[in-house]
Protein backbone atom coordinates (compact mmCIF):
# COMPACT_ATOMS: atom_id res chain seq x y z
CA UNK A 1 0.00 0.00 0.00
CA UNK A 2 1.27 3.47 -0.86
CA UNK A 3 2.12 5.83 1.95
CA UNK A 4 0.38 9.19 2.13
CA UNK A 5 3.56 11.04 1.09
CA UNK A 6 3.89 8.86 -2.03
CA UNK A 7 0.27 9.53 -2.94
CA UNK A 8 0.75 13.29 -2.41
CA UNK A 9 3.84 13.23 -4.64
CA UNK A 10 2.01 11.33 -7.37
CA UNK A 11 -1.01 13.64 -7.22
CA UNK A 12 1.12 16.70 -7.95
CA UNK A 13 1.59 15.40 -11.50
CA UNK A 14 -2.14 15.80 -12.13
CA UNK A 15 -3.40 19.37 -12.46
CA UNK A 16 -6.45 18.63 -10.33
CA UNK A 17 -4.32 17.05 -7.62
CA UNK A 18 -5.90 13.62 -7.86
CA UNK A 19 -4.51 10.63 -9.70
CA UNK A 20 -6.82 9.24 -12.41
CA UNK A 21 -6.75 5.97 -10.49
CA UNK A 22 -5.20 5.01 -7.18
CA UNK A 23 -2.62 2.23 -7.46
CA UNK A 24 -4.05 -1.08 -6.35
CA UNK A 25 -7.61 0.22 -6.43
CA UNK A 26 -10.10 -1.34 -8.84
CA UNK A 27 -11.12 1.21 -11.49
CA UNK A 28 -14.81 0.82 -10.59
CA UNK A 29 -14.05 1.95 -7.03
CA UNK A 30 -12.22 5.07 -8.26
CA UNK A 31 -15.03 5.93 -10.70
CA UNK A 32 -17.72 5.46 -8.02
CA UNK A 33 -15.69 6.97 -5.17
CA UNK A 34 -14.92 10.14 -7.15
CA UNK A 35 -18.47 10.25 -8.58
CA UNK A 36 -17.33 10.00 -12.17
CA UNK A 37 -14.36 12.28 -11.52
CA UNK A 38 -16.27 15.06 -9.73
CA UNK A 39 -13.92 14.56 -6.79
CA UNK A 40 -11.14 15.96 -8.98
CA UNK A 41 -12.83 19.37 -9.25
CA UNK A 42 -11.40 22.28 -7.28
CA UNK A 43 -12.01 24.09 -5.07
CA UNK A 44 -14.27 22.12 -2.76
CA UNK A 45 -14.84 18.75 -4.45
CA UNK A 46 -17.57 17.89 -1.93
CA UNK A 47 -19.52 21.00 -2.86
CA UNK A 48 -19.18 20.19 -6.56
CA UNK A 49 -20.46 16.66 -5.91
CA UNK A 50 -23.43 17.99 -3.93
CA UNK A 51 -24.28 20.48 -6.70
CA UNK A 52 -24.02 17.76 -9.35
CA UNK A 53 -26.29 15.53 -7.26
CA UNK A 54 -28.94 18.25 -6.94
CA UNK A 55 -28.78 18.87 -10.69
CA UNK A 56 -29.02 15.16 -11.58
CA UNK A 57 -31.83 14.58 -9.07
CA UNK A 58 -33.71 17.57 -10.50
CA UNK A 59 -33.46 16.19 -14.04
CA UNK A 60 -34.56 12.73 -12.92
CA UNK A 61 -37.31 13.84 -10.54
CA UNK A 62 -39.03 16.05 -13.11
CA UNK A 63 -39.33 12.97 -15.34
CA UNK A 64 -40.86 10.76 -12.66
CA UNK A 65 -44.51 10.54 -11.70
CA UNK A 66 -44.94 12.42 -8.41
CA UNK A 67 -45.99 9.21 -6.64
CA UNK A 68 -42.55 7.67 -7.39
CA UNK A 69 -40.31 10.58 -6.43
CA UNK A 70 -39.99 9.81 -2.71
CA UNK A 71 -39.49 6.03 -3.10
CA UNK A 72 -36.95 6.58 -5.88
CA UNK A 73 -35.05 9.15 -3.79
CA UNK A 74 -34.95 6.72 -0.85
CA UNK A 75 -33.88 3.85 -3.10
CA UNK A 76 -31.15 5.91 -4.75
CA UNK A 77 -29.82 7.13 -1.40
CA UNK A 78 -29.68 3.53 -0.14
CA UNK A 79 -28.06 2.26 -3.34
CA UNK A 80 -25.43 5.01 -3.39
CA UNK A 81 -24.68 4.36 0.29
CA UNK A 82 -24.37 0.59 -0.17
CA UNK A 83 -22.14 0.92 -3.25
CA UNK A 84 -20.29 3.94 -1.88
CA UNK A 85 -19.07 2.27 1.30
CA UNK A 86 -16.98 -0.45 -0.40
CA UNK A 87 -15.79 2.00 -3.08
CA UNK A 88 -14.67 4.51 -0.45
CA UNK A 89 -12.99 1.72 1.52
CA UNK A 90 -10.98 0.54 -1.48
CA UNK A 91 -9.92 4.05 -2.52
CA UNK A 92 -8.94 4.97 1.05
CA UNK A 93 -6.89 1.78 1.38
CA UNK A 94 -5.26 2.28 -2.02
CA UNK A 95 -4.39 5.91 -1.33
CA UNK A 96 -3.25 5.37 2.24
CA UNK A 97 -5.42 8.33 3.29
CA UNK A 98 -8.10 7.81 5.97
CA UNK A 99 -10.71 10.04 4.31
CA UNK A 100 -9.48 11.22 0.90
CA UNK A 101 -10.94 14.58 -0.11
CA UNK A 102 -11.37 13.31 -3.67
CA UNK A 103 -13.78 10.59 -2.50
CA UNK A 104 -17.12 12.37 -2.88
CA UNK A 105 -19.62 9.52 -3.17
CA UNK A 106 -20.42 10.26 0.48
CA UNK A 107 -21.64 13.74 -0.48
CA UNK A 108 -23.82 12.18 -3.17
CA UNK A 109 -25.46 9.86 -0.61
CA UNK A 110 -25.97 12.61 1.96
CA UNK A 111 -27.31 15.09 -0.57
CA UNK A 112 -29.82 12.54 -1.86
CA UNK A 113 -31.03 11.95 1.71
CA UNK A 114 -31.51 15.71 2.13
CA UNK A 115 -33.82 15.79 -0.92
CA UNK A 116 -36.19 12.97 0.08
CA UNK A 117 -39.82 14.08 -0.15
CA UNK A 118 -38.91 17.63 -1.14
CA UNK A 119 -41.14 19.52 -3.60
CA UNK A 120 -39.54 20.30 -6.94
CA UNK A 121 -38.87 24.03 -6.63
CA UNK A 122 -35.71 26.05 -6.93
CA UNK A 123 -36.12 27.21 -3.31
CA UNK A 124 -36.25 23.68 -1.91
CA UNK A 125 -33.32 22.53 -4.04
CA UNK A 126 -31.23 25.51 -2.94
CA UNK A 127 -32.25 25.10 0.70
CA UNK A 128 -31.51 21.36 0.58
CA UNK A 129 -28.09 22.03 -0.94
CA UNK A 130 -27.19 24.71 1.61
CA UNK A 131 -28.54 22.77 4.60
CA UNK A 132 -26.65 19.63 3.64
CA UNK A 133 -23.37 21.47 3.05
CA UNK A 134 -23.70 23.30 6.40
CA UNK A 135 -24.40 20.10 8.36
CA UNK A 136 -21.65 18.26 6.47
CA UNK A 137 -19.11 20.97 7.32
CA UNK A 138 -20.24 21.71 10.91
CA UNK A 139 -20.85 18.03 11.77
CA UNK A 140 -23.06 18.31 14.86
CA UNK A 141 -23.20 15.29 17.20
CA UNK A 142 -23.32 12.44 16.37
CA UNK A 143 -22.19 13.25 12.80
CA UNK A 144 -18.56 13.88 13.76
CA UNK A 145 -18.47 10.72 15.89
CA UNK A 146 -19.51 8.63 12.88
CA UNK A 147 -16.23 9.59 11.19
CA UNK A 148 -14.52 7.30 13.71
CA UNK A 149 -16.15 4.23 12.16
CA UNK A 150 -13.42 2.48 10.15
CA UNK A 151 -12.88 2.88 6.43
CA UNK A 152 -15.70 3.49 3.95
CA UNK A 153 -18.47 3.17 6.51
CA UNK A 154 -17.08 6.14 8.44
CA UNK A 155 -16.43 8.09 5.25
CA UNK A 156 -20.01 7.65 4.00
CA UNK A 157 -22.17 7.41 7.12
CA UNK A 158 -21.22 10.79 8.57
CA UNK A 159 -22.51 12.40 5.37
CA UNK A 160 -25.69 10.32 5.47
CA UNK A 161 -26.23 11.60 9.03
CA UNK A 162 -25.60 15.18 7.86
CA UNK A 163 -28.20 14.52 5.16
CA UNK A 164 -30.67 13.36 7.83
CA UNK A 165 -30.16 16.62 9.75
CA UNK A 166 -30.72 18.59 6.54
CA UNK A 167 -33.80 16.49 5.75
CA UNK A 168 -35.31 17.17 9.19
CA UNK A 169 -34.71 20.93 9.00
CA UNK A 170 -35.98 21.03 5.41
CA UNK A 171 -39.23 19.35 6.39
CA UNK A 172 -39.62 21.71 9.35
CA UNK A 173 -39.22 24.62 6.93
CA UNK A 174 -41.83 23.05 4.65
CA UNK A 175 -44.22 22.32 7.53
CA UNK A 176 -44.10 25.93 8.73
CA UNK A 177 -44.39 27.33 5.19
CA UNK A 178 -40.97 28.95 5.12
CA UNK A 179 -40.21 27.84 1.55
CA UNK A 180 -43.31 29.02 -0.31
Amino acid sequence: MKGASQVEASTKKNSAGVPPTVAGTPPWATVIGTFLGTGRMRPGPGTWASAATVLLWTLLAYNLPSSLRTPVAIGMALLVTLIGIPAATLVARGSGIKDPQFVVIDEVAGQLVALIGVPLTWKTFLAGFILFRVFDIVKPPPVRQLEAIPEGAGIVLDDVAAGLYALAVMHLFLHFGLLK
